[in-house]
């Protein structure tokens, strides 16, 4: 649930993506956009939303880019309305619903009740990640930044949303597709056990040197150059 503006700013300007005319969306509830009470904040919810943006926009065989949740948002939509993709790129994208111990922000907003987490659970968040971005932790410092914009409902909603996943789970459906799919780690995030999973179904894996999960602020040029290579390059997939 962040600002795409953040990641507009330290990667779509370098030299190598500028001939791309790029759409930044955030997510209802995130950055900028609104964050209805009536919304559900699920991953086809969201995936609906960028879809009608697209239809309005009358674009078609868009290449999406999805990190973290977006990514999740991405398959959905890429599953649900395929004739808007043709061609998608995750970067470290939640594939599958979340259990214990995985995805520790998450899974410990969605631990909460909503009422909870409106009414204390966000505050204590965002000083949670605080401590650890003073502690060191580059990457909780920049989400303390980043979640501070989002609406709390919102983001308990959303989180709720992605630990459960959806039925096909987003695995599944990226296994499916036969459109070209990137998928891009940091390298400080491996080993990853389905690694071989997706180059076995055609997926191409990139890795980005010097970084972790948040590759965009670990090695913003690092990024930049692992998107155009998947934007720009053809990868003969496997079945």
């Amino acid at each position: 649930m962040a600002a795409h503006a953040t990641f507009a700013s330290v990667v779509a300007a370098h030299p190598v993506l500028r001939t791309h005319r790029s759409i930044f969306v955030d997510l209802f509830g995130s950055g900028f956009s609104d964050a209805p009470e009536d919304f559900d904040y699920s991953l086809e919810a969201h995936a609906a939303t960028v879809a009608s943006l697209l239809d309005e926009l009358n674009l078609k065989g868009c290449s999406v880019i999805g990190y973290n949740m977006s990514g999740a948002v991405a398959i959905t939509l890429a599953a649900l309305r395929p004739d808007l993709i043709s061609r998608l790129v995750l970067m470290e994208a939640n594939l599958d619903p979340l259990g214990p111990g995985e995805g520790a922000v998450s899974t410990r907003i969605a631990s909460q009740a909503e009422e909870e987490f409106c009414g204390q659970g966000f505050q204590d968040l965002i000083e949670s990640l605080r401590k650890m971005g003073m502690a060191g932790d580059d990457t909780m410092a920049t989400l303390a930044g980043i979640f501070q914009t989002a609406r709390p409902r919102a983001l308990h909603r959303s989180a709720v949303c992605l630990v459960k996943g959806t039925r096909p789970t987003m695995r599944e459906r990226l296994l499916q597709m036969n459109i070209p799919r990137t998928y891009i780690f940091g390298v400080r995030s491996l080993p990853d056990s389905k690694w071989d999973t997706l180059a076995k179904h055609g997926i191409r894996v990139l890795v980005v040197p010097n970084a972790g999960h948040g590759m965009a602020w670990d090695n913003p040029n690092g990024v930049a150059e692992a998107l155009n290579v998947a934007l720009t390059t053809e990868y003969k997939m496997t079945t």
